[in-house]
């Protein structure tokens, strides 16, 4: 279904922002530490805004960018096998996502 693909997509976009956030640490020519890099093997959001050191940035946010961030951290890979997710949560989630003043808006500053 168009709607369960969407919600799959929507995170990997979130995914993607941040792990984009956490290379743009890593400067030209660097061999950055292992543990950093093996804990950016990850799909879990919550993980990865702390690695990318953005927790703090989000804490200091606007409210719409803080909200944006409750509905869209619940995200994971494993949604992918999920289907008949109600229109209405997809919609939703994709506003927390790409809206106008969605987490990806805000993440983009980072990358």
């Amino acid at each position: 279904r168009l709607y369960d693909g969407a919600y799959y997509l929507g995170g990997l976009a979130v995914e993607s922002a941040l792990k984009s956030s956490i290379a743009r640490m890593t400067q030209r020519h660097e061999f950055p530490d292992q543990r950093r890099v093996n804990r950016a093997y990850t799909h879990n959001l919550e993980d990865l805004l702390k690695l990318a050191g953005l927790e703090p940035r989000l804490n200091a946010a606007e409210a719409a960018v803080q909200d944006a961030w409750a509905r869209t951290k619940s995200w994971n890979i494993e949604t992918r096998y999920r289907v008949g997710r109600p229109e209405a949560e997809v919609l939703d989630f994709l506003n927390a996502v790409a809206g106008r003043r969605g987490g990806q808006r805000w993440l983009k500053q980072f990358w």
